[in-house]
């Protein structure tokens, strides 16, 4: 369990799925959007809630500090990360920064960084393509449209998500629903920094 008590930005506490029976723990709801948003960019990282709590000295006194997660992504990187909303960290940069430079100095000891990740990093527009896919990674498909699928793809010059829907002799429900559970399970490649519509340009990986 999560130690550090609810901050009052702190409304939605629970668990994020990871996927392969894995889970983290949130206290709000931007804490909740990164870890969604994190797994979405690489479904095998390890995020660790609350992994580690500093001691420092601070005025001759004895103060504590705990970074929300420590991520260990698949390239080998590490990242120990504090998840604040902008309005907190101007309001209380003073007090918040020793304990951010004390996690600073840990992470460089252990061969990570330390980052600061608030909503301007993390509600982007990936972030709404994260809550499309990320159910649809482990949903069925249909095998046959999916091939029908691949087939059109590579007879074409990168079409658009709408393009195939059009040409594809499926019944265009079925079609909607492999395309995006294709895209979701990188089947297909698409651009997801932007918001996926009948626009999109589709690839094969």
């Amino acid at each position: 369990m999560r130690r550090i008590p609810l901050s009052r930005r702190s409304h939605i506490t629970g668990f994020q799925a990871l996927g392969f029976s894995r889970a983290t723990q949130h206290e709000s709801a931007l804490e909740r959007d990164f870890v969604m948003l994190t797994t979405f960019l690489d479904a095998t990282a390890e995020i660790v809630s609350q992994p580690v709590t500093l001691s420092f000295q601070e005025d001759s006194m004895q103060r504590r500090y705990t970074p929300d997660y420590l991520v260990h992504w698949t390239d080998g990187q590490s990242e120990l990360v504090e998840v604040k909303y902008r309005a907190d960290l101007h309001a209380n940069w003073r007090r918040l920064r020793p304990g951010f430079e004390i996690a600073r100095t840990w992470a460089r000891e252990h061969r990570a960084r330390f980052r600061i990740a608030t909503e301007r990093g993390i509600r982007c527009p990936m972030l709404v393509n994260a809550k499309r896919l990320l159910p649809l990674r482990t949903a069925p498909i249909d095998l046959e449209i999916a091939e029908e699928v691949r087939a059109a793809v590579r007879a074409l010059s990168e079409p658009t998500f709408g393009e195939l829907v059009a040409i594809l002799p499926k019944e265009r429900a079925s079609v909607l629903g492999a395309l995006w559970r294709m895209i979701a399970r990188s089947d297909l490649r698409a651009d997801l920094s932007t918001p996926i519509g009948f626009h999109t340009r589709l690839a094969l990986p």
